[in-house]
């Protein structure tokens, strides 16, 4: 028992217990559920709901305001919860309009840096919100730019807020640069349009991460700080448009040329050389938004990618740890997902298609 309760990374089985009796009762908008555990245990008014000493999701006020549980959250002010800040952070960030306004209505502040909240997560709608009661687009240093970059470089894959998210930010003054890399980023076909008229061979030029992750709006040089399966600096904008789940652009790009053979450009190590088809594979599309499909891989092969291209990819198996990195040396797609260690990422609809396919 004590060893599956630290897997969690919850101190000990009794504390994993009322942490999920706790996280149940939230989810399930059980008011009398979760006054009951305070009642009997004040000290999870404070702690963190998921038992975890250092867990974002917080106390149980916050981890509230992170589902939209208003009546638990309103139960939890009278019972003397002092997360208020916190719980308006996480509402922002999860996009629930209400329960923010509530927060803020009992003391919460509009503080530095709490747009980074809904970048991160691509939430325009609390984007739009913290914008429109006057907040600064900033991160908590007072530095304009990085919210910018983690709509970029971030983990969530969700394009519809990504597009508000970054119209948004070009409303409100942030000069979005005029690249094609950026006009996926935007959603924005008649931008493509515009590059293509002057650059015919656009659909399978290869593009630097420089192209993708504008380093003039603060993002950063290394590669594995921006969050993907594989890096699609190097590629063409459909490997980018694999990537983050823009499936319209891709019909596109494919209507006008773009090769779902192209390979990513081969470092002097002989890394890279990857297909489009790899960002099928292991994605973050898969991870944040759960979605099992195969669009993007059928659309590929009925257009003639091969499955049996090879590349050599190295990836960091944790972002922020450069010691971390991995060599996948001359693999399939499939291969590519078979080796991969995080199966949260791996989409076995697409695994099971390329087997078929073997």
């Amino acid at each position: 028992q004590l060893v599956i309760a630290r897997g969690y990374g919850v101190p000990s089985w009794p504390r994993l217990m009322l942490a999920c009796k706790m996280v149940a009762a939230i989810h399930h908008d059980d008011v009398d559920a979760v006054r009951e555990l305070i009642r009997e245990h004040p000290e999870l008014l404070h702690e963190q709901a998921n038992g975890r000493p250092t867990s974002n999701w917080g106390p149980p006020m916050s981890y509230a305001a992170n589902l939209g549980r208003d009546r638990v959250i309103h139960m939890l002010a009278e019972l003397g919860a002092k997360d208020l800040q916190h719980a308006f952070v996480r509402a922002c960030l999860q996009g629930k309009i209400e329960t923010a306004r509530w927060l803020l209505g009992q003391g919460a502040e509009l503080e530095r840096g709490v747009v980074t909240g809904p970048c991160e997560t691509l939430n325009a709608d609390g984007l739009k919100m913290l914008l429109d009661l006057g907040a600064e687009i900033c991160d908590a240093h007072g530095n304009r730019l990085p919210p910018v970059a983690l709509l970029l470089e971030t983990y969530t894959r969700h394009p519809d807020g990504k597009h508000r998210c970054l119209e948004l930010m070009a409303e409100h003054g942030i000069d979005l640069p005029d690249t094609p890399a950026m006009a996926v980023h935007r959603g924005r076909i008649d931008l493509i349009e515009k590059h293509l008229a002057k650059d015919p061979g656009l659909p399978n030029r290869r593009l630097t991460h420089q192209d993708i992750y504008p380093p003039e709006l603060a993002c950063h040089d290394e590669q594995p700080l921006a969050m993907t399966g594989v890096a699609p600096g190097g590629g063409t904008l459909l490997h980018l448009c694999v990537e983050y789940d823009e499936i319209e652009i891709a019909e596109w790009l494919i209507a006008n040329g773009a090769d779902p053979n192209a390979q990513a450009v081969r470092d002097a190590d002989g890394r890279g050389g990857h297909t489009a088809l790899f960002h099928c594979v292991v994605s973050f599309v898969y991870r944040t938004r759960g979605r099992k499909d195969d669009r993007f891989a059928r659309l590929l092969l009925d257009h003639g990618a091969d499955p049996a291209v090879r590349a050599t990819i190295a990836r960091r198996q944790r972002w922020d740890d450069p010691d971390s990195v991995r060599v996948y040396r001359d693999v399939t797609a499939a291969e590519w997902g078979e080796q991969f260690p995080d199966p949260a990422m791996v989409n076995p609809t697409v695994m099971r298609l390329l087997q078929d396919l073997a």
